[in-house]
């Protein structure tokens, strides 16, 4: 018991009242997502819409996202990080039940392009909000605890969505908008502001860069940020292939598609099991080792799909790329943190979250042109080569990483001790 309370506490235990009320809004509005998942069952079965509709209106939801973690996380560096999430959930709420009445084509595309850049408008706004109010000996362990409650929240709304499309489709529209106005509220009645603007980071870039002039080139400059950018949208491209491609491989293997749900609930089940115990298992490690042997996991359990052909194969495989996911996201997380000056956390996080919308975007085009011009195998195979390149690359790369987090963490130390004169506190090491 006193082992069970010792971890309890160390996983728990130190964080900021304000990153709880952020973690409860997060598992507020995860547990309300139905919409997303149930929205090309939506489309085709209440609405009645082609594939090829339903794909055009799940293209503007794509769209629409990736304008819209740019646009956000532009706004969380200028507008403020607060009414930045503020606009951003009440826009999605309002777009939420907007969309549910929609009947023309063009007024469903419509809704789901604006649902899409208002939801993941907060997402960069988020993330900066989270780096700004999180020590930094703290990082690793509050986004971990984020990334399960998202995982629990999403996990419990496909079985809610589920339900709730039984009785009615509009209560899953009601219900995703309730949620995120609850989310809002926390935000509005118990979460300040934490952008902080310092006249020196107004005026300088950090280590001898250009002035920041507001933009988001401040980012597509930082050479080193979008080389880690590149490298998650390949790892990325590997990762959405079991959105894409899996479950048309476990069809032609004879398998029901409430087989394929089965075995993809494998990954959330094991990532809010175990998640939690991430960070005491990789603290202190090196960080680029542990992305590369993430990347590699998630290689090896993509690279077995090629020879799976039951449901107990894939769940195999399922649960081997899931450890991979597990080990990559809290410390892309906290790298993500410290490879963004602190006046463009919000500009880094929005590029960040970008690569998943080109990776979302990316992967079925790529995955379904390998299958078809050079079979099953060729793909899952391919993705076990991809990964393994990035896994190289991680090694390659993560001392420049490393070098760049310890100069951009000097030069914030002296701005801030410019400021604030007095002792001048101790940077930790990072491997």
């Amino acid at each position: 018991m006193r082992t069970v309370r010792s971890w309890f506490q160390d996983t728990t235990g130190g964080l900021p009242r304000t990153f709880w009320y952020l973690w409860a809004g997060t598992l507020i509005n995860r547990l309300g997502s139905f919409v997303l998942v149930f929205l090309a069952i939506y489309l085709t079965v209440e609405r009645g819409f082609s594939e090829f509709q339903t794909g055009l209106v799940l293209g503007a939801w794509g769209a629409g996202g990736a304008a819209g973690t740019l646009t956000g996380g532009i706004l969380a560096d200028r507008w403020g990080r607060r009414p930045t999430l503020l606009t951003a959930h009440l826009g999605a709420a309002a777009m939420m039940l907007a969309l549910a009445f929609a009947r023309d084509l063009w007024l469903v595309g419509l809704g789901a392009l604006l649902l899409g850049m208002f939801a993941e408008a907060a997402r960069p706004a988020f993330g900066a909000m989270m780096v700004d109010v999180v020590p930094e000996r703290d990082r690793l362990r509050a986004f971990t605890l984020n990334y399960w409650a998202i995982n629990l929240g999403f996990a419990s709304a496909a079985i809610l969505a589920g339900l709730a499309a039984e009785a009615s489709y509009l209560l899953l529209f009601v219900v995703d908008a309730a949620t995120t106005l609850a989310t809002a509220a926390i935000i509005f009645a118990r979460v300040g502001e934490t952008r902080r603007v310092r006249a020196e980071q107004r005026t300088s870039g950090p280590l001898g860069a250009a002035p920041h002039r507001g933009g988001l080139g401040s980012a597509l400059t930082d050479r080193v940020f979008v080389g880690f950018v590149a490298l998650n949208i390949l790892l990325a491209l590997v990762f959405m292939q079991h959105v894409s491609m899996l479950p048309i491989a476990m069809g032609e293997d004879g398998l029901s598609p409430s087989t394929y749900g089965s075995v993809i609930a494998v990954n959330g089940v094991l990532i809010v099991a175990g998640q939690l115990f991430v960070p005491r298992l990789i603290r202190g490690r090196s960080r680029s080792r542990v992305l590369a042997l993430a990347a590699l996991v998630v290689g090896v359990g993509f690279g077995l799909t090629a020879f799976a052909d039951a449901a107990w194969f894939y769940a195999l495989t399922v649960v081997i790329w899931t450890l991979g996911e597990m080990l990559s996201s809290p410390s892309n997380s906290t790298l993500i943190a410290e490879l963004s000056p602190a006046t463009l956390r919000g500009r880094y996080q929005g590029l960040f979250s970008l690569s998943w919308s080109v990776a979302t975007f990316a992967a079925p085009v790529t995955g379904g042109f390998v299958r078809e011009q050079v079979g099953d195998a060729a793909l899952w195979l391919g993705c076990a080569a991809l990964a393994g390149i990035v896994a190289v690359a991680h090694l390659l790369s993560g001392p420049m990483r490393e070098r760049r987090a310890r100069q951009l963490r000097t030069a914030e130390v002296d701005a801030e001790q410019a400021a604030h004169p007095g002792p001048r506190p101790r940077l930790a090491a990072i491997t």
